[in-house]
């Protein structure tokens, strides 16, 4: 998985990785060339008072290490720059998928998890990008480099990098092994952290109210506890491998010490030579520790990749038809033909058996007890998710083969939970209509009941508003996402219980108001409230997920058992009538 993604994401990056390799190339180079100079030094300069062989010399080892700066700085540069692309293309690949993504394939992954794979997962993979490019590319040729130095100072000294080299390999392969399974559950760790936070920064108000703090305070405790100890289990492993690596490293020293002063006491090699092959034999070992560092960062890079690629291998159960119909010629009649809707692995469909017909010029209401499919009904239209069954046509068009343009043009919906974005109330009803003048603004303010509230505002249109709605009261979010749909002014309009927050007074206004908008329109109001929908043209009664009543309210309450419980559950006999 994770060289899938990398081939993928790497590749229009090409330019720079090939000048990171060039110019690590270079600076290795530099670096495997000074311990010679510095040997030649000793021998031809220090031991024979040669101060002339040692400026000219020493010079020379200072022009190589300028150049080793230069290339290792701009390798650095080229390196950060390709894994910070990398970075922005693989949340961008993310993002866009998420966005193509039904509600069911977002409750699938679960909106914690996505948030994480579209950051911490991406910083894994960028970082080992990031360190493949500044450490890995210089650590083979370092390795393979030195190990030739050393080769051509003494042959017989270079015999303990055949005991030095494997011993330390098996070392950090032991750990490796250990660290991966770890990291997977690291990464899931922080997915449940994520979602226990999430629930609780959004359900704060009702934490107040049911006095649940502690309770709360101890289950983000018991997650974050859960990602301290396999956190701390990653950490043992690093603090138990890095000691082991230096006492490799320092073991090793001692033994080319030791074995070769022997070498000079024989007149077996010059005390330079030993120098330089002292400096090689660090050089082999660093660029096998920088080697060991990628390598303890690949576990959870593979990990993070296979997260993503998760993400981005999901196909949406909403697709794009090969060739969208992209206008309509009749506008605004809604059709549902015996609609089906259940989800994966179900027993039982949430719908089934829907048959419907909403026209331009009439009010269409759906009412039904809790649980019976009016909102998955609803939802069906402007496709958040698809039928299972049967088909949703708009102007006697398949839903599936229109434009998504054309779809979200025609379909305005104020859902159930109505959201507002972080900016203002200007910025938040030009969502569906980015052209609408300040006049078209304050004129759906007030047929949605919201001009007032909002003229107290201090700034009006400019007035802020906090991320979800937050600093507004449920109905003046309803209101506000009301007058956003309007705004937009679409053929077909999908209220989802949409005037549950208001008062009855501001309920009866917006809905009268609401006539002379939509005069032309397909309106379609899914309500709980008999009062909201009993003047409507046609009302459905839904229960279990099926059709068991069409008519006026006066029809259903002569002849629909259903509809006339509900209604009774609300009103009086003489109120109903």
């Amino acid at each position: 998985m994770l060289l899938r993604l990398l081939r993928v994401y790497l590749r229009p990056h090409t330019k720079n990785i090939v000048l990171v390799v060039v110019f690590q190339f270079v600076q290795t180079l530099a670096t495997l060339y000074l311990p010679t100079l510095n040997a030649d030094i000793i021998n031809n300069g220090v031991i024979k008072g040669d101060t002339g062989y040692i400026v000219r010399y020493g010079g020379i080892m200072l022009g190589i290490a300028l150049v080793q700066i230069v290339c290792a700085a701009v390798a650095v540069y080229f390196g950060a720059k390709t894994a910070m692309g990398v970075g922005r293309d693989v949340r961008a690949a993310i993002f866009d998928r998420v966005q193509s993504f039904s509600v069911r394939e977002v409750g699938q992954f679960g909106a914690p998890s996505l948030i994480t794979r579209t950051t911490n997962d991406v910083q894994q993979v960028q970082l080992l990008v990031v360190i493949t490019l500044t450490l890995m590319v210089s650590a083979p040729i370092m390795c393979v480099g030195g190990i030739l130095m050393a080769l051509n100072q003494d042959v017989p000294l270079s015999a303990l990098l055949l005991v030095i080299v494997p011993v330390l390999v098996v070392v950090v392969t032991l750990v490796i092994r250990q660290m991966r399974p770890l990291f997977r559950t690291v990464q899931k760790r922080i997915d449940t952290v994520n979602r226990v936070m999430r629930e609780q920064i959004t359900g704060i108000r009702v934490i107040r109210a049911f006095v649940r703090d502690g309770y709360e305070q101890r289950r983000f405790a018991e997650a974050n506890g859960q990602l301290m100890d396999v956190s701390l289990a990653v950490g043992r492993l690093m603090a138990i491998m890095f000691p082991a690596v230096m006492l490799i490293m320092n073991l090793s020293s001692v033994a080319v010490l030791w074995f070769g002063g022997h070498r000079i006491a024989d007149n077996g090699m010059e005390i330079g030579a030993l120098t330089a092959f002292l400096s090689y034999l660090m050089q082999i070992l660093m660029s096998v520790m920088m080697a060991t560092f990628m390598f303890i960062m690949v576990p959870r890079a593979e990990v993070c990749a296979e997260r993503i690629e998760e993400v981005l291998d999901t196909e949406t159960t909403v697709t794009i038809a090969a060739d969208p119909v992209t206008e309509l010629t009749v506008h605004g009649e809604l059709e549902l033909r015996n609609v089906a809707f259940g989800y994966p692995g179900a027993e039982q469909p949430v719908l089934s058996g829907i048959d419907l017909t909403a026209r331009p010029g009439e009010t269409t209401a759906i009412i039904g007890s809790t649980g019976s499919g009016k909102t998955t009904l609803l939802n069906l239209v402007p496709r958040l998710f698809d039928a299972t069954g049967g088909q949703v046509l708009i102007d006697g068009v398949d839903v599936r083969q229109l434009d998504p343009v054309l779809l979200s043009r025609t379909v305005g919906m104020v859902p159930q939970k109505p959201y507002l974005f972080a900016g203002t109330v200007a910025s938040n009803l030009r969502y569906g209509n980015p052209d609408a003048t300040d006049d078209e603004l304050w004129h759906a303010l007030e047929v949605a009941q919201a001009r007032d509230f909002v003229e107290a505002m201090q700034e009006g249109l400019a007035a802020p508003i906090g991320q979800g709605g937050s600093n507004v009261s449920g109905g003046q979010r309803q209101r506000l996402a009301i007058a956003r749909m309007l705004v937009q002014r679409p053929e077909i309009y999908l209220f989802d219980d949409s005037f549950s927050a208001l008062d009855y007074a501001t309920d009866a206004a917006l809905r009268a108001a609401l006539v002379g908008e939509t005069r032309e329109a397909t309106v379609v109001i899914v309500a709980q409230r008999v009062a909201t929908i009993r003047h409507a043209d046609r009302i459905v009664v839904l229960d279990e997920g099926r059709v068991v009543g069409t008519g006026t309210h006066e029809e259903l309450m002569a002849g629909n058992e259903t509809y006339r419980e509900i209604v009774l559950s609300q009103l009086t006999e003489q109120e109903a009538a």
